[in-house]
């Protein structure tokens, strides 16, 4: 066991513990539980609204599997990675004022909560729950499986005994705690990976021999280690730029930031949080993905790349320090993996439990079944995670292309655009998840693109051609 660098990380984990036990009391004592735990009585600051967004985004494939696929292709996937920098831009601007207006005007607590006032729609509902547990439980694994790889490269335990470790202090933090919990953590831990980044990055060159020295080696590896197509030339024009919807434009869809958008408290909290999430996310996700290329020639040959980050940290840092450095991807997980579990949860208490199941559930059962579902989601996943792949960034990738090809449509055209029903809903959804899921299977770059694309396009088609075609239909409906 490498106590050095496993003291720090315990430390943060029970300061960790500690605000969530402090938020507790706040749900405890709440008048709305449901917006207490789920949202946090829509009550966060510009600050505290940029690192949750940060922090939640900035997973385990951004801190774990982005450097290790860095680690493999080169600078060409630093170059994809930065399409990431828009995320909280176009998440607060397109969904921005109006959608934080209608959701309170809604009392939405969830982003189903708003499909449902929005579409007036059972099987809007029910299908927007399915895609969200379906696609989330992958996302989910990719962040216990990056949490379990960090504990085991840092302290020497086998992989299992990790993955028990980080389950367990996840499960109770965010059990206990809710939403508030996992903002108030993000605030810390969205801080240490800003910190974390930089020391890091500033090592690893040192170690290297400047960047410089380390250019000259990757180029004497593999030129093409230095170009931005990638180590096999693979990463084409076409494909990088298609990542602009996939981890830009369409992060305005997924369920897990989307409700970010919903608990803001003030418009000035809103336009802060779109500076500061932007300089942050940009600053993070260009030191860490620099960090696994710039590994390559100072740790060469590690077969698994999500190993890649607490490798170098190892390497490069005094062991003490880097249990400090390694803080901020365990950071990210946590915090991604906080945020997925309310998420999941909240579909099935809210959106299905109380809307279809038990509609006068007391305050009680409610506050119950959320913290028990929390923690049997909690255990399906730990099980999921037993089997782990070489590197959970696709995984990730999956969970992402699928819910922006759920959602995109429904929450964007649902906001702006009257027109759209529920048949137009639904017939994007099934569209979306469908072609993506043939797509991802057995055509996963159709004309070069990356396989979200195809699914996002058609189903705006099919949501657009289905509202028209159903005007008639939903006026006689609503008469």
């Amino acid at each position: 066991m490498n106590w050095q660098a496993t003291i720090p990380l315990i430390l943060i984990l029970v300061v960790m513990f500690a605000i969530g036990i402090l938020a507790s009391r706040r749900v405890q004592s709440s008048k709305s539980f449901l917006d207490e735990y789920f949202l946090g009585e829509r009550s966060l600051g510009g600050f505290v609204l940029a690192m949750t967004m940060t922090a939640t985004y900035g997973s385990a494939s951004s801190f774990i599997g982005g450097p290790g696929t860095a680690y493999t292709e080169g600078l060409g996937w630093v170059l994809l990675a930065m399409s990431q920098v828009v995320t909280g831009y176009f998440v607060l601007m397109i969904l921005g004022k109006k959608f934080a207006i209608v959701t309170r005007k809604y009392k939405a607590v969830t982003m189903v909560d708003f499909l449902k006032a929005r579409y007036d729609s059972k099987w809007v509902v029910l299908l927007a729950a399915a895609s969200i547990i379906i696609f989330l439980f992958s996302a989910m694994a990719a962040q216990w499986i990056g949490g379990a790889r960090l504990i085991e490269s840092l302290t020497g335990m086998n992989y299992t005994s990790a993955l028990f470790i980080f389950a367990l202090s996840v499960l109770v933090y965010v059990t206990i705690g809710g939403f508030r919990a996992v903002a108030l953590t993000d605030a810390v831990q969205g801080s240490i990976m800003f910190v974390g980044t930089l020391v890091l990055l500033i090592a690893t060159i040192v170690a290297g021999g400047g960047v410089q020295e380390i250019m000259n080696d990757l180029s004497a590896e593999n030129p093409n280690l230095i170009t931005p197509f990638g180590a096999e030339g693979t990463l084409s024009p076409a494909y990088v730029s298609s990542f602009w919807i996939l981890v830009g434009v369409g992060v305005v869809a997924l369920p897990q930031i989307t409700v970010r958008a919903m608990s803001y408290k003030s418009s000035k909290s809103m336009h802060r949080a779109i500076i500061i999430g932007t300089i942050l996310v940009g600053f993070i996700m260009l030191n860490m993905h620099l960090i696994g290329v710039f590994a390559r020639p100072i740790l060469p040959g590690i077969e698994v790349g999500d190993r890649v980050m607490p490798l170098i940290a190892l390497e490069v840092l005094p062991a003490w320090v880097a249990g400090v450095v390694l803080a901020a991807p365990m950071a990210a997980i946590m915090s991604t993996v906080d945020s997925l579990l309310l998420l999941v949860s909240s579909t099935v208490v809210k959106d299905v439990f109380l809307n279809y199941v038990k509609p006068e559930a007391s305050h009680k059962q409610v506050m119950r079944l959320s913290i028990g579902v929390t923690a049997i989601l909690g255990i399906i996943v730990f099980l999921l995670a037993l089997d782990p792949p070489d590197l959970i960034i696709w995984l990730n990738l999956f969970a992402f292309g699928g819910l922006e090809a759920a959602f995109i449509w429904p929450v964007v055209m649902g906001l702006y655009w009257q027109k759209g029903n529920k048949y137009g809903a639904l017939a994007s959804m099934i569209t979306g998840v469908g072609l993506y899921i043939l797509s991802d299977s057995f055509f996963p770059q159709p004309f070069g693109l990356h396989s979200v694309v195809l699914p996002v396009v058609l189903s705006f088609v099919a949501y657009v051609l289905a509202s028209l075609a159903t005007q008639k239909k939903q006026q006689i409906a609503q008469n």
